[in-house]
């Protein structure tokens, strides 16, 4: 009965977190709505290849470094928030031609350039570092020993729940990429709409202090 009340609050907390809206999810749904279901899934295997390595970085014990260093956290942090707002600033000067299915002189964003892009949105978030260092360790259990292969069993979990959550919200929100596609004023706000709010979780983070998590 202890182990099963232990996954299930396990389990449950990984749920929570992965449905919380955030710059992943955000992220994920753009490049869905823009490209489709394959862009779309390709994204949330970056975004969460991203978040593996911070996994092993907390296994390895270097998100204290994170959460203990204002240097080392300023520069992930700014280079996090610059390219947030790198791919805000492209959504704004698309002119809704992300939507364009027929328009072939339109460079369009590839399954590849997607996860690598998901994967960069991950890495450069120090506050996904320090939630994983803060958050696994409490699912610890010392008579089980190796805490480092615990956290990294217990952070390949917590994606694995993420996996199959954005995935269900992929095939969801692929749904209406049609639609965008057809309507080319829906796509320019759209656009401008998820510009804006890339651009707005990039000027987040860089206002964001190390206490912040």
């Amino acid at each position: 009965m202890e182990s099963l009340s232990y996954w299930a609050l396990f389990f449950s907390a990984a749920l929570a977190i992965n449905v919380s809206p955030g710059p992943d999810l955000i992220y994920i749904l753009s490049k869905t709505i823009a490209g489709g279901r394959k862009v779309g899934i390709a994204s949330s295997l970056g975004v969460c290849s991203g978040a593996m390595v911070h996994v092993f970085a907390a296994a390895l014990g270097l998100s204290a470094i994170l959460a203990t260093s204002a240097v080392a956290f300023s520069v992930v942090k700014y280079a996090g928030a610059a390219y947030l707002i790198y791919l805000g600033l492209r959504a704004l000067r698309s002119k809704g031609s992300t939507f364009d299915k027929l328009d072939t002189t339109t460079q369009k964003t590839t399954p590849w350039q997607a996860f690598k892009q998901g994967a960069l949105v991950d890495i450069l978030n120090p506050k996904v570092a320090i939630f994983f260092m803060a958050f696994l360790p409490q699912f610890v259990r010392s008579e089980l020993g190796h805490t480092s292969v615990q956290i990294i069993i217990l952070g390949s979990l917590v994606i694995l729940v993420a996996i199959v959550v954005e995935c269900i919200i992929v095939l969801a929100a692929a749904q209406t990429t049609d639609f965008f596609r057809k309507n080319r004023k829906f796509s320019i706000w759209l656009d401008r709409i998820l510009g804006s709010v890339l651009i707005g979780l990039g000027i987040r983070l860089a206002l964001m202090d190390n206490h912040n998590t």
